[in-house]
């Protein structure tokens, strides 16, 4: 992918007035495997934005409805032009480890399951909902991840399934972005 395939999102993004302080927040949700951080990537270099990975923050592999909370936390935070601080997640030690820090910057990118909650909408400018068929996600992910994702992609599609019917995230998606190869 070319970043000149985002220019009509690049171009959405900098119409768009922020609510978070004076920071434009842009949220990249969707199911795992669909997509979600190779789209920021692209986007981030070619809007100039900075990026807030949840994967950072998640509190473990059953901690996805304690992140939006904390995601909100550090946009209050950012919205007061304060740096926002968040444990970031010990993936090895399987406990909260350093802290994590964002500051206000003209434009944030929030990438990661969760990422356009309720708790987080005030926050965002764009909320960009990004899918691909499940077969699709799971060889993604498993791909990416190996035999660390393996283990836990029922327990975490579980709590992907409950969190996006409850939060009908989808349907308040500015836009709707297809991966499906």
């Amino acid at each position: 992918m070319t970043s000149h395939r985002y220019d009509g999102l690049v171009a959405l993004i900098h119409e768009r007035q922020p609510a978070c302080g004076s920071t434009t927040v842009v949220a990249v949700d969707g199911p795992s495997g669909s997509g979600k951080t190779s789209l920021v990537g692209e986007l981030a270099d070619a809007a100039g934005a900075s990026v807030l990975h949840l994967e950072d923050l998640y509190p473990g592999w059953h901690g996805l409805a304690a992140t939006p909370p904390m995601v909100h936390g550090v946009l209050e935070s950012v919205a007061v032009g304060d740096v926002g601080t968040a444990a970031r997640w010990d993936w090895v030690e399987d406990r909260p480890g350093a802290p994590l820090h964002v500051p206000p910057v003209p434009l944030l990118i929030l990438d990661g399951v969760g990422s356009g909650s309720g708790a987080i909408r005030p926050f965002l400018s764009l909320l960009i909902w990004v899918e691909a068929p499940t077969a699709v996600r799971k060889q993604r992910a498993l791909a990416r991840d190996g035999g660390v994702y393996a283990p836990f992609w029922d327990t975490w599609a579980a709590q992907e399934a409950a969190h996006f019917s409850a939060e009908e995230t989808r349907r308040h998606a500015d836009v709707i972005v297809h991966t499906d190869a």
